[in-house]
């Protein structure tokens, strides 16, 4: 914890008329004690101005869940900066003669987190509006980027649903975040399936028994979907039961990332009336000097990070938390130099640290900037759905604080959820007079609830508020509601 914030919670021990550091509200203790939350398993800090109102096991390092994305958000912010955007790019180092490209097409990947097959298409587009009809060479993959270039491979699952998109793990080429949205439609005796986007010589069957559930409930028969390989094609298979008369549709991440986008593009440049001679496959090492023919570049980095916190989007953090890495790892190697603040492909070293040690050295070097000691901190992948990431509540304090005074505080600020009103917290404090001022980053794992961010107080005071419980009885809501509590006995006081 920094000198500042030791300094300001000592001084709160000492203040007459606060709540003594330690004791918590009573609105709060009283719904631990009845849910059977011990007080050692909260970590709450409230502060208002220079002054502490409330500090309980300020230091206690704990699991933050998806609260960690403050961390990768304002550092990205601060390093990346505003104007900061992913890219995109189709290159090569061929001649193009009467239409044909006499070489390898370079997908580059630069971590552009709205890369998806309207983009690819009108990439592919741009070739044939160049002349390229056909592509005599494979179509490789650049993704080196990040290192290791596929960041998913050989990972476990997380949980029991690896097929949601929470769990979907980003690399530096990744295209429609892997999904394949599926419309399930049945009637008393048939189900019928379509699923989009178009992906070469990919199709999809049910093994779903119909059943007299209610529509309502159809995710109750779900069971994870997987494929087969028949050859050079592909099946996805759904699995479970589904009710009779009933119409419903889900996005569902199963196949490899480089499958998806191999198929993918075969299917967009075959449909412009394009061919490949050769295969697509993923680069090992980066090309030699190329030219630039299409790109397709992300929004900023303000926008997608409204996105990352507003609707606690792991992918996205992960792709912000990889990308503050890969810079790094851009100025280190002495690649090309970036234009415009936007991501480039940097040249891999198989010797190198990983990008993901890259961007936790960016996330411990700016919290010494901003004097928050970085003891106990523990970085994964930067989104909080990990279960090895650890931080304080001092620590998430500081980053809060840093927020308020940083240059990028107004869209810092626009990240967050509003109570009562949008992404995480818009069902949450209606009947407070938390509801439409504070903005609160939220989270949540198996056994913890947590959350931080601003809460005018009733004076019109911001206060910086930042709860974590870790304890299994959270579960139910019964951790929600005491996180709720604090906020309202904030805003109300």
């Amino acid at each position: 914890m920094s000198s500042s914030i030791k300094s300001l919670l000592a001084a709160a021990l000492c203040a007459a008329g606060l709540v003594h550091a330690g004791d918590l509200p009573e609105p709060v203790t009283r719904l631990m004690q009845s849910s059977g939350i011990p007080l050692e398993a909260a970590g709450i800090v409230v502060m208002r101005g220079d002054a502490t109102l409330v500090s309980h096991n300020a230091t206690q390092v704990m699991q933050p869940a998806s609260t960690m994305k403050l961390f990768t958000a304002m550092t990205a912010l601060e390093q990346l900066g505003p104007v900061f955007r992913g890219r995109t790019e189709f290159r090569t180092s061929a001649d193009v003669v009467n239409g044909v490209l006499q070489g390898d097409l370079i997908l580059r990947g630069g971590a552009d987190t709205d890369l998806n097959e309207d983009a690819l298409s009108h990439m592919l587009q741009a070739l044939r509006n160049q002349g390229i009809r056909k592509i005599k060479g494979d179509i490789v993959v650049d993704r080196l980027l990040f290192q290791p270039t596929r960041p998913d491979a050989g990972q476990p699952p997380f949980d029991e649903y690896p097929w949601a998109y929470y769990n979907v793990i980003p690399n530096a080429a990744l295209v429609n975040t892997n999904l394949l949205k599926v419309e399930m439609r049945s009637t008393a005796d048939k189900l019928s399936l379509v699923m989009t986007p178009e992906l070469d010589k990919v199709t999809i069957r049910s093994e779903m028994k119909l059943s007299d559930a209610a529509c309502a409930a159809w995710e109750n028969g779900w069971r994870s979907p997987d494929y087969a390989r028949k050859g050079d094609r592909i099946e996805v298979v759904l699995h479970g039961s589904f009710p009779k008369d009933c119409a419903k549709s889900t996005s569902i991440n199963v196949l490899d990332s480089q499958d998806y986008l191999a198929r993918l593009l075969l299917a967009e440049w075959r449909k412009q009336g394009g061919s490949l001679t050769g295969e697509v496959r993923e680069a090992t090492a980066p090309a030699a000097v190329t030219r630039l023919l299409a790109e397709h570049v992300s929004r900023t980095l303000p926008e997608v990070l409204r996105d990352t916190n507003k609707q606690s989007d792991n992918t996205l953090a992960r792709t912000v938390f990889l990308s503050l890495g890969s810079l790094e790892a851009d100025a280190a190697l002495g690649s090309r130099p970036l234009a415009a603040n936007t991501v480039s492909a940097a040249n891999g070293d198989a010797t190198a640290a990983s990008t993901a040690m890259r961007a936790e050295t960016a996330i411990r070097a700016w919290l010494q900037q901003h004097n928050i000691d970085g003891n106990g901190l523990i970085l994964d992948n930067g989104s909080g759905l990990s279960r090895t990431e650890r931080a304080t509540p001092a620590q998430l304090a500081g980053v809060l604080q840093a927020g308020l005074k940083s240059l990028w505080a107004p869209e810092f600020l626009a990240s967050l959820p509003i109570a009562a009103t949008d992404g995480t917290m818009r069902r949450r404090l209606k009947d407070s007079p938390a509801a439409q001022r504070a903005r609160l980053k939220t989270g949540s794992l198996t056994g913890v609830i947590a959350i931080a961010g601003y809460v005018p107080d009733a004076s019109n005071q911001p206060c910086i508020v930042v709860a974590i419980l870790n304890d299994p009885h959270v579960a139910n809501g019964a951790g929600r509601a005491v996180l709720d509590a604090l906020v309202d006995w904030v805003a109300r006081n």
